[in-house]
């Protein structure tokens, strides 16, 4: 082995081979620390279950060790500001929610830049909002629903997760696009708000998947259509939205990984393929759907596109709703 090295240090020049090892020497070095995985929430939720399942599985092979680091605050704006000052060497990473698209359009002082302050590696998990109502409501479908809430303006109000949430603004861009009279009634949680519309207090809602699937399976909550580009894999039977003859609705509950911005390319791509390989693994992909995801991988220039289209859509939803927060 000397001997091959030495004859290639001559064959291509010492310069050359200077600037070649330590770049090499890094790379099958890597990992040789423990690496970081920020939540920015508290422990417990999505975002938490996927980083401790990339955390279990990811570069097992190479024993690498890893510390999951709850930093909740501010709808995730302070973990993931965290993130991006993190040194970029591939040993800090951040597992966002769709809240990494809208803050930015939301929250005035916000202290990351979505576009340009992170490397983007990929999506790993994603579920569609749900448009639900109680069962007494007058609407089997999204177009007779759409019908009713017309027949009788200022009559009906939709709950969501909260001011701000992914499933507000799917519910302010069905608004916007069907110029529905439809109060917003915001909750602290999916959970109350589904207790609301259980209870016929608040007869709608826009809610994530995930959070509605048990109601929706036991029947308490009757699903009219998903924000989804297709057919949900755990609920098939629900349309999508522009089946229902509703386009441009897309929306979703998302979970993605990113590095701090100028991470060398070779440690984004060694991610995304971890991650590619973790995601297809049959334990993971069980667990995934079991929280009411499915998994999606997707590449960095695709995830990286997507950050960048999401934030302006989402802005302009948030300045046309007229949505504001404290910060």
């Amino acid at each position: 082995m000397l001997l091959t090295r030495r004859h290639f240090l001559t064959s291509c020049g010492a310069a050359s081979a200077g600037a070649l090892a330590p770049r090499a020497l890094r790379a099958d070095a890597y990992p040789s620390r423990p690496i970081k995985i920020i939540v920015p929430y508290a422990a417990g939720g999505p975002n938490d279950t996927i980083a401790r399942l990339v955390s279990a599985q990811a570069f097992a092979q190479e024993g690498a060790s890893f510390v999951v680091e709850n930093i909740p605050g501010g709808a995730g704006n302070i973990g993931t500001a965290a993130a991006a000052r993190a040194p970029a060497d591939g040993y800090t990473l951040v597992v966002v929610t769709s809240s990494f698209f809208i803050n930015p359009g939301l929250h005035s002082k916000i202290q990351y830049d979505p576009v340009n302050g992170f490397a983007p590696v990929t999506m790993v998990a994603a579920a569609p909002h749900v448009l639900v109502v109680h069962p007494l409501f007058p609407a089997r479908d999204v177009s007779e629903f759409v019908a009713a809430v017309r027949a009788q303006p200022g009559k009906y109000s939709y709950a969501s997760a909260g001011t701000g949430q992914s499933s507000h603004l799917a519910g302010e861009l069905f608004k916007q696009s069907t110029g529905l009279d439809l109060a917003h009634v915001p909750f602290n949680g999916a959970n109350p708000a589904m207790m609301s519309t259980i209870a016929n207090h608040t007869p709608v809602s826009f809610i994530s998947l995930p959070a509605a699937a048990a109601f929706i399976k036991e029947g308490r909550l009757r699903a009219l259509a998903t924000t989804g580009s297709t057919r949900s894999e755990p609920f098939p039977e629900i349309p999508t939205m522009a089946e229902g003859g509703f386009a441009d609705q897309i929306s979703f509950f998302m979970q993605g990984v990113l590095l701090p911005a100028k991470t060398p390319t070779w440690i984004v791509d060694r991610w995304h393929r971890e991650l590619q390989r973790i995601m297809a693994l049959p334990q993971v992909r069980e667990r995934v759907l079991s929280l009411g995801l499915e998994p999606v991988v997707n590449t960095p220039d695709e995830f990286g596109a997507q950050i960048r289209s999401e934030v302006v859509r989402w802005a302009k939803v948030i300045r046309q709703a007229r949505i504001n927060v404290t910060n």
